[in-house]
């Protein structure tokens, strides 16, 4: 009798495993994707820095000014499954430096869309939507990538290393972008950060990918035909398990927490404290949060290098990023003073990346073959989640009149998604056929 070949789960993960960066490869991209992501909120908030600017010269009002600013999230909602999706497909580092080209250029020409008519208005919307359908992709993309590529044990170090570029870059823009803004005009910082990308797109391109596979992923998508390198993935059996909604309520209630936090306390402390300098509670709750996720990613990789259970240290992560980051939220609706404000923030925000070595990498503990797709799936619930909540969170100041409100709102949303996720959260891939799903 012949023996049975392997399964394909085992056969998949032999190859997963082959495909993985050695140490100095890894090392390379981690700076890369680390830049990339800079350079991805440096586009992202050149429109929130030029606001004033570009409303004084094109007379908006605050309506509209809100238009602008809202009409990225219309399109960055949309795209979050499909980045995933192709990532899983074509590859993540593809789909990531695609993206960037288009958004890069699209960056770079927004004060030249400005200038093709009086309907400054349409153009800068219509701008701004296409910015976020392409930056849609990113995240999805890099959590396939990283899921693929990057040993189980140095994951939450590489996400986190990687997701500190986000307030790398937001630190940035307010600060450089605040320069070029005033010795050159609000297009300077658009030149800027856009042609930075272009810039990063061009030494990705000549030097850590192959012409011929970018070639192969543009025809690939030219064509609109899937590519499928492993086997079917069972869909139904993934969104049947508890861990997969538990991780996606646990992502929701991140996003949430985070967005509405980012919304609103400069308008906090711009009211709550008015004769208080702008670029200390702008810059310094920034400047703790990036060497907050590196530090995170690299407790939670030694931890389970030292022998603790997966699980056990993603809930551990969780407790920090949702659970203590929210008691401090709640903190700065009971104090008056604005050095506290200013420390309770920066815990805050500094905690709150520790979401990266807890949800963000358990996703990829779950389906590391399909997590680009199911992290697009659970970004997109907390991207909506997060404008619901903004939105959420001016009602509630506006009724009440105390801004307690709005971090009460905070610390709700984000023990709802710890709770979930401690009750039914676990690390077991959950992408495999029933046989094997212990592995």
């Amino acid at each position: 009798m012949q023996p049975l070949p392997p399964p394909p789960e085992e056969t998949r993960r032999d190859g997963a495993e082959d495909a993985q960066w050695s140490r100095p490869e890894c090392q390379v991209w981690t700076g890369t994707l680390l830049l990339g992501t800079c350079l991805l909120y440096c586009a992202r908030v050149s429109m929130p820095v030029c606001t004033v600017s570009m409303s004084q010269d094109f007379g908006w009002n605050k309506k509209e000014a809100g238009i602008v600013l809202s009409s990225f999230f219309w399109g960055y909602c949309l795209t979050q499954v499909v980045g995933g999706h192709l990532g899983d497909r074509i590859g993540g580092e593809k789909v990531i430096l695609l993206s960037a080209s288009a958004w890069g250029i699209i960056t770079a020409a927004t004060p030249l869309l400005a200038q093709l008519s009086s309907a400054h208005l349409f153009f800068m919307t219509f701008s701004r939507i296409l910015t976020g359908l392409l930056q849609g992709v990113y995240f999805p993309a890099l959590t396939s990538l990283l899921s693929q590529k990057v040993r189980e044990s140095e994951r939450a170090f590489t996400y986190s290393a990687v997701g500190a570029g986000s307030q790398f870059g937001t630190l940035v823009t307010g600060a450089v972008g605040s320069l070029l803004l005033d010795w050159y005009g609000w297009p300077s910082v658009f030149y800027f950060s856009g042609g930075l990308t272009l810039l990063w797109v061009c030494y990705v391109y000549r030097y850590l990918l192959s012409e011929q596979d970018l070639i192969l992923a543009l025809g690939v998508l030219a064509q609109g035909v899937p590519v499928s390198r492993h086997t079917k993935v069972p869909w139904r059996q993934l969104f049947r398990k508890p861990s997969v909604w538990a991780a996606i309520s646990s992502q929701l209630s991140s996003a949430c927490s985070f967005f509405i936090l980012l919304s609103w306390l400069p308008t906090f402390f711009e009211e709550t404290f008015p004769s208080s300098k702008g670029w200390v509670f702008n810059v310094v709750p920034w400047l703790v949060a990036i060497p907050a996720s590196l530090f995170s990613g690299f407790l939670s990789d030694h931890l389970i290098n030292q022998g603790y259970r997966t699980i056990a240290v993603r809930k551990f992560m969780q407790v920090m990023g949702l659970g203590l980051s929210s008691v401090f939220a709640l903190c700065l609706g009971h104090t008056s003073s604005f050095c506290k404000s200013v420390v309770f923030a920066s815990a805050s925000i500094g905690l709150q990346t520790f979401n990266h070595s807890g949800i963000s990498v358990n996703i990829q503990d779950l389906a590391p073959s399909c997590a680009g797709f199911l992290f697009g799936v659970a970004n997109t619930a907390g991207a909506l989640a997060g404008v619901v909540g903004v939105c959420l969170g001016g009602y509630l100041i506006e009724t009440t009149g105390s801004w307690t409100s709005m971090f009460n709102l905070v610390a709700a949303v984000s023990s709802l998604g710890l709770c979930t996720f401690l009750l039914f959260g676990e690390a077991q891939r959950v992408d495999l056929s029933p046989t094997h799903e212990d592995l």
